[in-house]
């Protein structure tokens, strides 16, 4: 314990404006943490990664309104797609979605009745960078001691 300082939690009865900061930024990773707890969900956030970059559209129907690569761009991925690769039900995928947008790791386009989901690559990026901040860089503690 000798050399690491300790800020002040708590003076007559007030939390610091650390001690806040701190529980958002434990909120946030404890959220990432959940979004990344299932497999699903992981294999969720590959597909959005490549739907980015493969020039793929979404489920077929652009005569209803649907997006499609080659008249509106990369858009993301509709609930529809989810059901088919991973065999659920929409209520199911709306489950996994909630949890991913949750820990700010997604974005969604809405189009009419549809919903498009995409990574949100440099929201991605920095809590990962949180994360690792907070397990090692962070804490005070040489990082080959972590």
């Amino acid at each position: 314990m000798a050399g690491r300082t300790f800020g002040v939690v708590e003076k007559n009865g007030r939390r610091g404006p650390s001690v806040a900061a701190d529980e958002d930024r434990v909120a946030r990773l404890v959220a990432l943490g959940r979004a990344l707890s299932d497999p699903i969900r992981v294999k969720m956030l590959g597909m959005m990664a490549e739907a980015a970059s493969s020039g793929r559209g979404c489920c077929g129907l652009p005569d209803l309104g649907v997006p499609t690569w080659e008249t509106d761009g990369p858009s993301g991925i509709c609930v529809c797609e989810f059901q088919d690769v991973f065999s659920m039900g929409q209520s199911k995928v709306s489950y996994h979605v909630r949890k991913l947008k949750e820990a700010g790791l997604i974005l969604e386009e809405r189009r009419g009745r549809w919903s498009f989901y995409s990574l949100d690559r440099e929201a991605a990026g920095a809590l990962l960078a949180e994360a690792s901040g907070h397990l090692g860089a962070g804490t005070g503690v040489p990082e080959t001691e972590v």
